[in-house]
């Protein structure tokens, strides 16, 4: 079975990186640590592979240099159920330095991009009542995090 794996290029911070994101998300765990030898252009023992798990789905992190930076063109959907989880979520991965972006996105620490959406969001913007969709997709763009209570205000009008 074909197996996509997400590839994180990090700076220094590849296994720091794995312990913040297995310490946010239920259900992560570490996978593996791999380590530069004599023989790697890294400086021997630091870490250069992190393979962890988040909710089945595996990430790799390298410790590649400065030379890449993360940007907005690439980022990671967080399907929420509940207010709760977005509140903790936004809260978990904004802290330490991150960055709160519009419309439920948001930078973490590393500047990893994260989309924090609460699944009502789609299903109210896709209703068939296009003028209820179009009050929710109002309210949508004039957030930062996203937050139901609003989203069901709009969407009742």
């Amino acid at each position: 079975m074909l197996k996509i794996t997400p590839f994180l290029w990090f700076d220094e911070q590849a296994e720091e990186a794995m312990n913040f994101y297995t310490s946010v998300f239920e259900d992560s765990k570490v996978i593996g640590v791999s380590r530069y030898g004599e023989a790697f252009p890294g400086k021997a023992g630091k870490v250069m592979i992190a393979t962890f798990e988040i909710k089945g789905q595996r990430f790799t992190a390298l410790n590649g240099g400065p030379r890449f930076k993360f940007n907005e063109a690439i980022s990671f959907e967080i399907d929420c159920e509940t207010q709760k989880e977005v509140d903790y979520l936004w809260e978990s991965l904004t802290a330490g330095g991150g960055e709160p972006g519009m419309c439920g996105w948001l930078k973490d620490k590393y500047g990893l991009s994260w989309q924090v959406v609460p699944r009502i969001l789609g299903e109210l913007m896709t209703d068939e009542d296009r003028e209820k969709a179009k009050r929710v997709t109002e309210a949508m763009l004039s957030m930062r995090k996203i937050e139901i209570p609003e989203l069901q205000r709009a969407y009742e009008g």
